[in-house]
């Protein structure tokens, strides 16, 4: 078997194991993330307690595509186009959320949304036909996995996707114009933002 059939193969069992309310660490174009399927309320615990994170530090949502990011936020015309030059890639966006989005991945009205440059994170979203949650798969305030042999969390099932090398998403707020958290493309993110 090719190491495609392989890989694909492996996607599915992930995507399976989303769709029936497991955790998969799943590899991006930045670092290892950690996916539940958002509408799962007792997936979304998991993912909490096994980063040992905080419930008022709300976690971003990734989706396959622009169709998938609509049915979570309002999106204005300027901040689409904003978007479209960053998406997909490592920047995640907050923006006003709809009344799909479980609070604890909410703060206040705002979601955060990530659309991975990513053939197997996106394929993996695909196939489990849901948005997943989008945070770094390492325990809260410790250092971002990289590679598989980084990962020290428990998850039910690990999707080896090699060397994931570069550093996390800037995390860019359109509603207020701001930067939440400086990142990849942090310059290019900076520069659009104030044409915006």
């Amino acid at each position: 078997m090719t190491q495609q059939g392989v890989i694909g193969r492996d996607i599915k069992k992930a995507a399976d194991i989303l769709r029936t309310g497991g955790v998969v660490v799943y590899p991006t174009e930045t670092v290892y993330g950690i996916g539940a399927n958002i509408f799962s309320e007792n997936a979304l615990e998991k993912v909490f307690s096994i980063k040992g994170r905080k419930k008022d530090k709300p976690i971003s949502i990734a989706v396959s595509g622009f169709e998938m990011m609509d049915t979570l936020a309002y999106i204005s015309d300027k901040e689409r186009e904003f978007i479209r030059k960053f998406l997909p890639g490592p920047v995640t966006v907050l923006l006003k959320k709809k009344i799909s989005v479980p609070e604890s991945l909410s703060s206040g009205d705002l979601v955060g949304i990530r659309y991975p440059d990513h053939d197997a994170a996106v394929r993996l979203l695909e196939l489990a036909g849901v948005p997943i949650t989008s945070t770094s798969a390492n325990l809260s305030g410790e250092a971002p996995p990289h590679r598989v042999d980084d990962i020290k969390l428990s998850a039910d099932y690990i999707l080896d996707g090699g060397e994931c090398n570069a550093q996390p998403s800037t995390v860019v707020d359109l509603i207020n114009r701001k930067i939440v958290r400086k990142g990849a493309k942090f310059e290019e993110v900076v520069a659009a933002l104030g044409e915006l």
